[in-house]
């Protein structure tokens, strides 16, 4: 059946269970950008599982949040789940649907015929003073970083980025060439570490200055990064801040073969749950 907010609880059960970083907001926010395409499995009345779904546009969408009680594997829930988001998203008419998948989870998915496309790693340090200064608050050219996202992104998510801007109280930041903005960063609060992401880059310099403004802003508290790994010199830019990686995630598609959700400017991304 439909997820629901009154779901939200048992939601954050399983995530605590997987030791997942997403808060109650990321539920929220998920239901509020697709309510008609999360998923939750029930047993004797209790949520034992869930899946969501994002789309952006018919071009592409994202599953994420695929979670069983670990009392409950092994019974097929995870599949039906899945089948359940890929039943909607068919409906919706969406062309390639796209997901993070953790080691374990991957013979699940290659068994739904996704097929791997590249590595997502996740980093862990601590935030530090920032010595940068060439970035700037992103309020002023929302437009212009909005156009670079669709760019970097293969297409539109500005209504994510818009509500990531919106719910967040560390401020994003936007660098800007002259005229044009050459990249930007958000971050936003986890139950286990702040959650660095998206950011956007045109070179390795523009990434190494947003990421820096990130830092300063989260002194002394822990701190995530998906990284993405096509990006260049992205490895040696988070081990020159402390950096240590901590695990890896498989992104994999279905369907229309896409460069959506995948491009050499992406340098973090959104989330696992949203791509």
């Amino acid at each position: 059946r439909l997820l629901l907010d009154s779901d939200l609880p048992a939601a954050l059960r399983l995530k605590e269970l997987a030791q997942w970083n997403q808060t109650e907001n990321d539920w929220k926010r998920l239901l509020r950008l697709e309510p008609n395409g999360c998923f939750c499995a029930t047993s004797n009345g209790e949520v034992v599982g869930t899946a969501t779904t994002t789309t952006y546009g018919r071009d592409l969408a994202w599953i994420g949040m695929v979670l069983v009680d670990p009392e409950h594997r092994r019974k097929g829930i995870g599949t039906r789940l899945m089948e359940a988001a890929m039943n909607y998203l068919a409906g919706a008419g969406v062309a390639t649907v796209k997901l993070d998948a953790t080691p374990t989870g991957k013979p699940v998915y290659q068994r739904l015929d996704f097929s791997e496309e590249c590595l997502i790693e996740r980093w862990a340090s601590t935030g530090v003073k920032s010595n940068s200064s060439n970035a700037s608050e992103a309020e002023s050219r929302q437009e212009e970083m909005l156009a670079l996202d669709h760019e970097a992104f293969g297409t539109d998510r500005a209504r994510l980025l818009k509500m990531l801007m919106s719910e967040s109280s560390m401020e994003p930041r936007q660098a800007n060439d002259g005229d044009a903005t050459s990249g930007f960063a958000m971050a936003r609060p986890g139950t286990v570490a702040n959650y660095v992401g998206p950011v956007i880059a045109r070179d390795a310099n523009v990434a190494r200055n947003l990421l820096d403004e990130m830092l300063g802003q989260l002194m002394g508290q822990p701190v995530y990064i998906d990284l993405n790994t096509d990006f260049v010199h992205g490895r040696q830019i988070l081990s020159e801040r402390g950096f240590t990686k901590q695990r890896d995630l498989i992104r994999m598609s279905y369907g229309k073969r896409s460069h959506a959700g995948t491009s050499q400017l992406i340098f973090a991304i959104a989330g696992p749950e949203l791509g």
